[in-house]
């Protein structure tokens, strides 16, 4: 698994992903084993990483669903979530703060 993150984690940086974190969420009630985010420079570049990402990735990982907005992309590998958002999304989602607490154990709190 940690291979899988590092890997992920290494074509998002070196295609330029800024601020990437990956959150370990084996050991709590969520549907996806790890989350990953990370900030693209604008919705081109969003679209670019998704596409560097399956170019890399493929035919070794299973692209179970991929939802774009332009601002954001959401791919399902199953048991990895990856979050690609412009820094404008970022901010406005606050996803970080979400997945630090739940993986701290903190979910539901203000």
């Amino acid at each position: 698994m940690q291979s899988r993150i590092e890997k992920i984690t290494s074509i998002l940086d070196k295609n330029k992903a800024e601020g990437i974190e990956a959150f370990d969420l084996r050991e709590k009630n969520y549907f996806v084993d790890y989350a990953i985010i990370a900030s693209s420079l604008g919705i081109k570049h969003t679209t670019a990483l998704l596409n560097h990402l399956k170019d890399e990735l493929k035919p070794k990982e299973n692209f179970n669903n991929v939802d774009e907005s332009g601002d954001w992309v959401v791919i399902d590998l199953g048991d990895i979530l990856i979050h690609i958002m412009t820094p404008e999304y970022r901010v406005k989602y606050d996803m970080e703060r979400f997945l630090s607490d739940l993986a701290d154990g903190r979910e539901g709190e203000a």
